[in-house]
C-alpha cells in the first residue's frame, strides 16, 4: 500500500508541472472557458484524453520491448532527469514573465480543439517519450501491464480537473488566472521537478 502511494505522489507532482504549464492548450482553453465556462473545459480534456490514451499504451508497448537491453532503464532515466530540468527551467522563466490577456480565435469546438493541440504540441510529446516513459518504465517494473493504467489514471484525472477549473474560472473572470499565487504555484512545481530530476540520477548510483 505505501509503494503504491508512494509511486502516486510522484505521479501526481510531476504530472501536475506539465499539466498546468501554460501553452497553446491552456489558452485555447481559456478563450473557450470564456465563453462556454466548465462544460467547454471537460470537452477539451475528453479531446485531450483521446491522444493521450493510445499513446500512453503504445509507449507501454515500446518500454516492454526494451527491457530486454541491459541499458534501457540508465538511458531512460538520463534523459528523463534532463527533461525535467528543462522543463523546471522554462517553467519558471514563463511563470516569471507578465502574462497578458489570453485570447483565441480557432473556430474548431473545444473537443477538436483538444484533440489537435495535443496531437500537434511537440511538449507534450517530449514530456511523454521522456519523463513520461520513465514513469511507465517504473510503474510496469513494480505491476506489468497493469502499471500503464495505473500511470495513466494517477495522471489523466488532474487534465480533467485543471482544464475544467481553469474553464470555469475563466467564465467568471480571466484575471484570476494571472495573479501572484498562480506564479508561486508554478515556480513550487518547478523546483519539485528538479528534485525528482536529481532522484533519477541518484537512484542510478544507490
Amino acid at each position: 500500500m505505501s509503494q503504491i502511494l508512494e509511486f502516486a505522489i510522484i505521479v501526481i507532482v510531476i504530472s501536475a508541472s506539465g499539466v498546468m504549464t501554460p501553452g497553446p492548450l491552456f489558452a485555447a482553453n481559456v478563450s473557450y472557458g470564456l465563453r462556454g465556462g466548465v462544460k467547454s473545459g471537460i470537452k477539451m480534456a475528453v479531446g485531450h484524453t483521446i491522444v493521450e490514451f493510445p499513446l500512453v499504451i503504445l509507449l507501454g508497448i515500446g518500454v516492454f520491448s526494451l527491457e530486454i537491453f541491459p541499458e534501457f532503464r540508465t538511458v531512460i532515466s538520463i534523459f528523463g532527469a534532463i527533461t525535467l530540468f528543462v522543463f523546471a527551467t522554462l517553467q519558471i522563466k514563463t511563470a516569471l514573465q507578465k502574462k497578458d490577456n489570453i485570447t483565441s480565435n480557432s473556430k474548431q469546438g473545444p473537443l477538436v480543439t483538444g484533440i489537435v493541440l495535443s496531437g500537434l504540441n511537440p511538449f507534450f510529446i517530449i514530456w511523454w517519450l521522456t519523463i513520461g516513459f520513465k514513469l511507465i518504465s517504473d510503474a510496469m517494473l513494480i505491476w506489468a501491464f497493469s502499471g500503464i493504467l495505473v500511470v495513466f489514471l494517477l495522471h489523466i484525472w488532474m487534465d480533467f480537473v485543471w482544464l475544467g477549473g481553469v474553464s470555469f474560472l475563466a467564465s467568471k473572470s480571466s484575471q484570476i488566472l494571472s495573479n501572484k499565487n498562480y506564479k508561486i504555484l508554478m515556480i513550487g512545481l518547478s523546483l519539485m521537478l528538479v528534485y525528482f530530476g536529481i532522484t533519477f540520477l541518484t537512484d542510478l548510483i544507490l
